[in-house]
């Protein structure tokens, strides 16, 4: 998608005329057109109505432009830090799992383009030590399966993953198009070892059969053991495994987020949170926008 583009639509939604907001950017009317039906082909909707004397937003337009300004503020706090001459140029990032899953090359390419000098490397994490990597230094973010208990760092939610069940690919249940922790019933479960909270996540009254440290043990456990485990949506793509199915499971999602020092405003961490933001922001423009005009 066409940074400037975003940038035409949000002057065009000020000015709701084409010749005002084109000379805004010191263009033509109608190459500025163009690229504002160029976006709205991208995204498959119609941001304004047009007439010969009018313009105005359609609903759609009112969905999507503020979250587009969201996009663009973020983008510009990343260049605003690009322009910094910090020393930094390593940023240590502790990744829980598959850790933000599909957005990890648009979060490298925003960084890249605006941050070519930083460089991430990755230490990897598990349930016991995704807090506490952050607190003693291990790592500068860590990216995490927030369950509470970290009220001393710097926790931002940025992605929600629906929860799937990992069941051996012979169970009675690996063809069913979801469940609940009822249908599971009295078999025992692969649970996660770590902070409290994931107690909560899983779910009261589970039968505990076994508890490993990494996300990535989880399908491994569920083979050897037949036990049922448990993950977020894209551990389907990322952690997939011949013996094991994943089915939706019911319940409360896997609730991604990025940790840091509660007072940590480094350059190299301010701009890793924006770059992630600003993925999320992207992630979810064409998607909210075709779901609600649907």
């Amino acid at each position: 998608m066409d940074i400037q583009s975003l940038r035409y639509a949000l002057t065009l939604a000020e000015e709701l005329n084409f010749s005002r907001a084109a000379g805004v950017h010191y263009i033509a009317a109608q190459p500025f057109g163009r690229r504002i039906q160029r976006l709205e082909r991208e995204l498959g909707v119609r941001l304004f109505d047009r007439s010969s004397h009018h313009v105005s937003l359609t609903p759609a337009g009112e969905r999507f432009l503020p979250r587009a300004q969201r996009v663009l503020a973020d983008l510009e706090a990343l260049m605003r830090l690009a322009e910094d001459d910090s020393p930094e140029r390593s940023l240590r990032v502790g990744v829980l799992g598959f850790g933000l899953a599909d957005r990890w090359p648009a979060i490298r390419g925003l960084l890249g383009r605006h941050h070519r000098d930083l460089v991430l490397s990755y230490v990897e994490l598990n349930w016991e030590n995704q807090y506490d990597a952050v607190r003693t230094g291990e790592v500068d973010v860590a990216v995490v399966h927030d369950v509470g208990g970290a009220d001393d760092l710097l926790v931002e939610r940025v992605m929600d993953t629906q929860r799937y069940a990992v069941v051996p690919a012979e169970s009675d249940l690996a063809h069913a198009p979801s469940l609940t922790v009822r249908d599971v019933g009295d078999r025992p479960w692969v649970l996660p070892a770590g902070q409290p909270g994931l107690a909560a996540w899983v779910g009261e009254g589970v039968q505990v059969g076994v508890e490993v440290r990494s996300p990535a043990a989880t399908p491994a456990a569920v083979v050897t053991t037949g036990f049922i485990g448990m993950h977020g949506e894209p551990a389907i793509r990322f952690l997939p495994h011949p013996g094991v199915r994943y089915v939706p499971l019911q319940g409360s999602p896997a609730a991604v987020a990025v940790a840091t020092g509660a007072h940590d405003r480094r350059d190299a961490v301010v701009a890793f949170r924006s770059a992630v933001r600003a993925s999320a922001a992207l992630d979810g423009l064409v998607p909210a926008t075709l779901d609600e005009t649907a």
